[in-house]
Formats: C-alpha cells, sequence, structure tokens
C-alpha cells in the first residue's frame, strides 16, 4: 500500500468509496432525509474541490481508500467496503494525524455517528478518546441536518 496526496483525477474514484462505505456506516443511525440526500452523484460534486486536502492509498495502483483534513479537524477517513478490516485504514489515520499536527495544531479531532461502533472502536484503539457529545451539522440536497455525532479528539504533541 502506498500513501500520496491525491491529484484531481482520483477524486471520483474517492466519490465512489466516500458514497459506498458513507452508506455502509450510516444509515439507520443518521436523519433520514441526510442519508437519502447523500447520493452517489452528490458525492461527486463534493469531492473535486477536496483534492488539495487529501490523501489518498493506493493498492496495486488502485485507490482504496482516504483522509480529509481540515485545519485540526480529521473531516472524513473512508476505506472501499470491500478491503474494510485489511489494514488500509490505520495508515490513513496516521497520516491525517501527522497532516494536522504539520500544520501546528497539538489536538487533532473528529465526528463520529453514535450508532457507528465499529469506527468508535477503530479511533478508540488508536489513541483516540471520547470528548463528548457533538451534534453535528451538515447539508444535504439543500437541508440541514443535525447528525449525532461524538467528538473524538487526540493529543498529537
Amino acid at each position: 500500500m502506498t500513501l500520496r496526496p491525491a491529484r484531481p483525477e482520483d477524486m471520483a474514484t474517492v466519490a465512489d468509496i466516500w458514497h459506498r462505505a458513507w452508506h455502509v456506516a450510516h444509515p439507520g443511525h443518521v436523519p433520514d432525509g441526510l442519508t437519502a440526500g447523500r447520493t452517489r452523484a452528490a458525492f461527486h460534486e463534493r469531492t473535486p474541490a477536496r483534492v488539495a486536502d487529501t490523501t489518498v492509498a493506493e493498492v496495486d495502483g488502485r485507490v482504496v481508500g482516504f483522509t480529509m483534513v481540515d485545519g485540526d479537524e480529521l473531516e472524513q477517513l473512508f476505506v472501499d467496503p470491500d478491503l474494510h478490516g485489511g489494514g488500509v485504514a490505520a495508515p490513513l489515520l496516521a497520516a491525517g494525524e501527522r497532516r494536522i499536527a504539520a500544520a501546528g495544531h497539538h489536538v487533532a479531532w473528529l465526528a463520529v455517528v453514535v450508532g457507528n461502533a465499529r469506527a468508535r472502536r477503530f479511533y478508540e484503539k488508536h489513541g483516540w478518546y471520547d470528548a463528548g457529545d457533538l451534534p453535528y451539522e451538515v447539508t444535504a440536497g439543500g437541508a440541514t441536518y443535525i447528525s449525532p455525532c461524538r467528538r473524538y479528539e487526540k493529543q498529537l504533541s
């Protein structure tokens, strides 16, 4: 596996992974309207603008996962669902942490949906701690929703 900065030509694959993996982890744990608004087309609209803050994981020349960082927030971390449990997520997480630290932040944070127990266990295994409730505001299909999340943090230095 290789980690590298995303390129514009990667973003369609990133969108497809994001769409598939998001729909594995979130339905039933977020408002139904948010789930309905998270269409494949919506992910394809969002990703091109995020190329500069995206790191991708490649296996045999194929993008299989990504992370997006926004300031001190590890905003997105998704792996192709066919590769869940295959060791792709941990290096991506570490890359995101390094990127946040390199930007001068001493603490990183992320939002994880309350019902996403698999992700919560993963972050805790890698030194992140639950810092409390986070009613995370998100927009989809022109509507705004509150996604019930927990704020996870990690001391980076």
